[in-house]
């Protein structure tokens, strides 16, 4: 049997890209998930699709930035469902720029999502995991966690910020409580997220990289791999970039 089958997944960010691939292939697993997301409409269609491929999912409209909706987001996952076992932190924003553009609205959304969004999502679930010993935090850094390139300074700085917090809580967590940890770095993808780029000094560059960018899909796939090991494995971090793309 699946190692996937009957786990309930938590999916910031649910609504598209990553995240709605994600909960179809694990659904089609037998994974109970949890969507999260900002935009209701989109989660109550990806809810539909999932229960009409005989998958099993509820949704929560969350705002990650808020510590009370993540928390009543783990709540609703466990009071329906008794336990929470898997969450992926999958939300976040890419509005790269030129730091002497001065777009600090948009470096402190970043912040907010990309790394604040992460720690209300482990703050929120550590509780229902130390409780039965067990459980698994999956956060999504990015090749710019890995790599700096122009544009990308606070960018990167919130995708480095999301490795490190994640060993951190590796370190922490797993011979205490048995709790696996899971960095997912992925290159250019097909998602909406280049969609926040404003600084077209830096859109035309990075327009360029994702014109071979791979379908979420192949994220999804990877997510699974990590999810699907047995519980005395933990498949830590993983780098996934289109063959072509050379940082």
């Amino acid at each position: 049997m699946s190692n996937i089958q009957g786990k309930v997944v938590i999916i910031t960010g649910a609504s598209s890209g990553i995240g709605a691939e994600t909960a179809k292939l694990l659904s089609s697993k037998g994974a109970k998930v949890v969507l999260a997301a900002r935009s209701e409409d989109k989660l109550k269609d990806l809810q539909e699709s999932i229960k009409q491929e005989g998958g099993e999912a509820i949704y929560k409209v969350t705002d990650v930035t808020s510590v009370e909706e993540v928390d009543a987001l783990a709540k609703y996952a466990n009071e329906t469902y008794g336990k929470v076992d898997v969450l992926l932190n999958n939300a976040g924003l890419m509005p790269l720029s030129l730091l002497n553009k001065r777009k600090i609205d948009e470096w402190n959304t970043m912040i907010d999502v990309n790394i604040k969004g992460v720690l209300n999502g482990i703050a929120a679930v550590l509780p229902y995991m130390r409780e039965k010993k067990e459980g698994h935090v999956i956060n999504i850094s990015s090749v710019a966690g890995h790599e700096i390139a122009p544009g990308s300074s606070v960018y990167s700085a919130t995708k480095f910020a999301v490795r490190a917090i994640t060993e951190g809580l590796r370190m922490e967590e797993s011979k205490e409580s048995n709790i696996r940890t899971t960095i997912i770095s992925p290159g250019a993808v097909q998602t909406p997220l280049k969609e926040t780029i404003t600084d077209e000094d830096v859109k035309s560059s990075i327009d360029e990289v994702y014109n071979e960018a791979i379908n979420p899909d192949s994220i999804a796939r990877t997510i699974a791999f990590a999810i699907e090991e047995p519980a005395d494995v933990a498949i830590n971090e993983i780098l996934v970039r289109p063959t072509v793309q050379e940082w």
